[in-house]
């Protein structure tokens, strides 16, 4: 089982996406991981501001669900139709991994180290 643990939102300027989604949105700021990746409270989800570093989806905005195993989930997917563009590997919080679904979505699977 899957739940949506937050989307990817790449940013150029961490200080001004921070600056804009916590002042303009009103999104509080749970934690920031240096010049790399900020999480804010997005009401059920949080808005991950990931810089230039931290793109694990490129430069696409994409949801990321929570799972227990990444390395089976991410064969699972992949069976019923997904497609693999990065392997499970492990980041500096989490393991993740990227996938494409069937209409060429990019989204990615993580579980806490």
């Amino acid at each position: 089982m899957s739940k949506l643990g937050n989307v990817l939102i790449p940013v150029d300027d961490l200080d001004g996406a921070i600056a804009f989604y916590s002042g303009a949105l009103g999104l509080a700021v749970r934690f920031r991981d240096g010049d790399r990746f900020a999480a804010l409270d997005g009401g059920g989800a949080t808005v991950a501001l990931v810089a230039a570093g931290e793109r694990v989806a490129g430069e696409a905005t994409a949801p990321s669900y929570k799972v227990d195993d990444v390395a089976r989930a991410a064969r699972e997917l992949a069976e019923a139709g997904a497609v693999l563009v990065r392997e499970p590997e492990a980041g500096p919080h989490e393991v993740r991994a990227v996938l494409r679904d069937p209409s060429g979505n990019v989204f990615v699977l993580y579980s806490p180290r």
